[in-house]
């Protein structure tokens, strides 16, 4: 099996733009989660429009991926990633100047398709400069900037909330948006390939997506990666009635619970790029997702039968979450070494899947609720065996074959 090579140190610089480009979606979602009470009574809102300005959100970040992934293989990776921000930009002042819900809700949707720009184009920019391992050890990286926008996100965005009203907090978006876009102006070299530039010349993105899906691995990869995405919606959708309204938690230690597990994300991550020195991404994939699979069989037993109530729950969760830093960047590579001509619209395709799978768990996770840990347990097992199952049948390499 070829080696890649490993480059004498790490890119530190790429990795902090890249993640921070990355993390303008992370910071539309989990920044604007204190507000939405405030919003609510200053633009006269009902409940199900303010929880459909939050949905609007999701369904721009699974859309817009589709349009960014083509048209980062076609026009270049820097012109469609600053096209986004642009729209971020724009869409954030939008939103920051809303005098209803129904353009805070149109205003929201503009913005994660800018947003979203970000995260799709960053991953096709790693994959242009690194092999399959390293390309899952950046990826790695770029988890430990993007993930502290759910440890900070909520804690900054009820600062600013206090300080200023909910409108502030579009407004510091805004700001964000500038920064980065200027950072990634300035230091963002185009890295697209003449191979792809040439390929991608030859096809239109319909005929891209199709050639991706007759790709089993790819499939499989695709389908790993956003089943276990869901898992993580799953917990975002239950965990404020689960902590606040189950087990009695006040609203700011919700917070610091719900940080808590963001920083076992990250840990997983960093640990996942200590293992892949010495283990490829696939044998990693092969291990994590079993465990993972175990983990929800050993949650949704303790959610039914009520050992250890709370904090075995809590400490499942945990476990379970981490997982999440072991399968999401490494099934990313994969999908990504699959067919790197096409690196733009994989990424896409990836993370349209993740959030579509996304938000038809969280839709479970609704109708199932009924006060209890229960239906997020169940939810999150039949997502994690969906995971492996995908993975071991569709993705990984039968016993006598490599990976490159």
């Amino acid at each position: 099996m070829p080696v890649t090579p490993q480059p004498e140190r790490t890119p530190w610089g790429l990795v902090v733009l890249l993640g921070s480009l990355t993390a303008m979606g992370p910071l539309g979602i989990d920044m604007y989660l204190p507000s939405l009470p405030a919003l609510a009574v200053d633009l006269h809102a009902s409940p199900s429009q303010t929880q459909t300005t939050m949905a609007a959100f999701l369904a721009g970040m699974a859309a817009g991926q589709m349009f960014y992934g083509p048209a980062a293989d076609r026009l270049g990776r820097r012109a469609p990633i600053l096209l986004g921000v642009v729209i971020f930009v724009a869409a954030s002042a939008a939103c920051a100047l809303a005098v209803s819900p129904g353009t805070l809700i149109a205003a929201r949707f503009v913005q994660a398709v800018g947003a979203c720009a970000g995260g799709v184009v960053s991953r096709a920019v790693v994959r242009d400069r690194f092999g399959h391992t390293e390309t899952a050890r950046m990826l790695s990286l770029l988890m430990l900037i993007m993930g502290l926008a759910p440890i900070l996100a909520p804690l900054l965005g009820s600062a600013l909330l206090s300080f200023g009203g909910w409108r502030l907090t579009f407004w510091f978006m805004v700001a964000f948006g500038l920064a980065v876009g200027l950072a990634g102006f300035l230091g963002l070299k185009e890295s697209r390939s003449a191979e792809t530039t040439a390929h991608a010349r030859t096809e239109n993105p319909l005929q891209a997506y199709l050639a991706l899906l007759r790709e089993p691995r790819l499939v499989g990869y695709a389908l790993a990666g956003a089943l276990n995405g869901a898992t993580l919606f799953t917990y975002v959708a239950s965990s404020p009635g689960l902590l606040i309204k189950t087990y009695g938690f006040s609203p700011a230690a919700f917070g610091w619970v719900f940080g808590l597990n963001a920083v076992g994300i990250i840990g997983g991550n960093q640990v996942n790029r200590i293992l892949l020195r010495q283990r490829t991404p696939d044998e990693v994939l092969a291990r994590s997702s079993l465990i993972a699979a175990g983990l929800g069989v050993v949650l949704l037993a303790a959610t039914m039968t009520g050992i250890g109530e709370r904090w075995s729950v809590l400490g499942l969760l945990f476990a379970l979450l981490a997982t999440y830093g072991f399968i999401q960047g490494n099934t990313m590579a994969g999908a990504l070494n699959v067919d790197p001509r096409r690196a733009g619209s994989v990424s896409a395709l990836m993370g349209g899947a993740s959030f579509s799978m996304g938000a038809l768990a969280s839709a479970a996770v609704g109708l199932l609720h009924d006060g209890t840990p229960r239906p997020m347990a169940a939810v999150m097992l039949v997502a994690m065996v969906g995971s492996a199952a995908a993975l071991h049948l569709l993705a990984l390499p039968r016993p006598g074959t490599t990976s490159a």
